[in-house]
């Protein structure tokens, strides 16, 4: 479902703001009465913050260098 890995996701902002958007929309949700839908997007915002902050590799920024032949 998230590939947490895809350069889409090194920026960290993107990482913050879509479990952010998620427990602001379960705030909304239990504003409105709708338990069941909190529930459901609490859990789609716990697996978000698990996937881009948890299950993420460290992003491979510095290249190996060359071996030179001597």
């Amino acid at each position: 479902m998230i590939d947490p890995n895809h350069p889409f996701y090194d920026a960290l902002w993107r990482r913050v703001l879509i479990p952010a958007v998620c427990f602001v929309w379960v705030g909304i949700e239990l504003y409105a009465g709708e338990a069941v839908w909190a529930g459901i997007v609490a859990i789609v915002g716990l697996f978000a913050t698990y996937k881009l902050f948890f299950d993420r590799k460290a992003s491979q920024d510095v290249k190996p260098r060359e071996q030179s032949e001597d």
